[in-house]
């Protein structure tokens, strides 16, 4: 009787448990919704923007000495990463994996490197051994790039003043629900010479660019060239930032989910092999009370 009670107890815990991963599960498939329908309506605009800017740069010549966020500096003494997690766990391995990425290119290129962490689990790198120049709050579901400005104007700053001599961020790219890659990008100085992939697209180029890429323009500046790249390099970079956290966000609510999907299966599996155990010794049980009783007939038989 006492293993049977204990078996309905873990039961009911489990059943519970369940429950929770359940709700868990369909709170994170509502905000994916939502981050997927955001990062979707944004991606062809940072790929073009990220183009347009390369063709201008290409266009009016000199791109290295035209503007000092196209020019590679000599010598690279700091680098600052932007780093971006999420604030609450349960959702797999995608803080890991983005944290393990940002950590190997630390390793690999062998310098001197600041972490700016925007989301609590990032901090995780700081208790590693790693510098952390800055930490931003980090919100679920971004409304636009304006939640961004304050750390877009340190990045713009520290660069400026010579504190990174490059700027990289890692962040995840959202492919599909099931498919989540991590990457790591280089922010500044902007490299309009690199076939880069753009963002959210996992090394391809976007078809709105190879569009852009076959037209043959022609851009007429005013004032100038550089009064019109101090425009628009800064925006570039803020609007790649918000990308990568639009990115992010739907990354994260989609690991989340499967997750918290994968989690209900197993409480329910669980739930059955319980079952299975507390039928088989309640019949255990019965069985030996049948047996005490049969007995004891034949004992007042006799």
């Amino acid at each position: 009787m006492a293993k049977t009670k204990e078996i309905s107890r873990r039961i009911k815990s489990v059943g519970s448990t369940k429950k929770i991963t359940k709700a868990m599960e369909m709170v994170s498939a509502a905000k994916m919704r939502k981050a997927v329908d955001a990062v979707l309506k944004t991606r062809a605009y940072a790929s073009l923007s990220w183009e347009t800017v390369r063709r201008l740069s290409g266009l009016v010549g000199g791109g290295d000495t035209l503007h000092p966020l196209l020019s590679a500096r000599p010598e690279t003494k700091k680098v600052a990463i932007l780093l971006i997690t999420s604030n609450r766990a349960m959702c797999g391995g995608y803080n890991t994996a983005i944290i393990n990425k940002a950590k190997d290119s630390v390793r690999k290129h062998k310098l001197p490197t600041e972490f700016i962490i925007v989301g609590k689990k990032g901090s995780v790198v700081h208790h590693q051994g790693y510098e952390v120049a800055a930490e931003f709050p980090k919100n679920d579901l971004m409304a636009d790039s304006r939640e961004i400005y304050p750390l877009v104007k340190l990045i713009l700053q520290d660069y400026q003043t010579g504190i990174y001599d490059r700027v990289f961020v890692a962040y995840t790219d959202f492919v599909h629900a099931a498919k989540q890659v991590p990457r790591l990008k280089q922010l500044l100085p902007v490299q309009i010479n690199r076939d880069e992939a753009y963002l959210g697209e996992v090394g391809e180029e976007a078809p709105e660019a190879e569009a852009l890429e076959a037209e043959s323009l022609e851009y007429v500046f005013e004032p100038n060239p550089r009064e019109v790249l101090d425009l628009m390099i800064p925006r570039l970079l803020e609007v790649q930032i918000y990308q990568a956290f639009l990115e992010a966000n739907a990354s994260e609510h989609s690991a989340r989910m499967t997750a918290m999907h994968q989690a209900t299966e197993a409480a329910e599996d669980m739930v059955s092999e319980l079952t299975l155990f507390y039928n088989k010794a309640r019949q255990a049980g019965i069985t030996a009370e049948i047996a005490e009783i049969s007995a004891g007939a034949n004992a007042l038989a006799e």
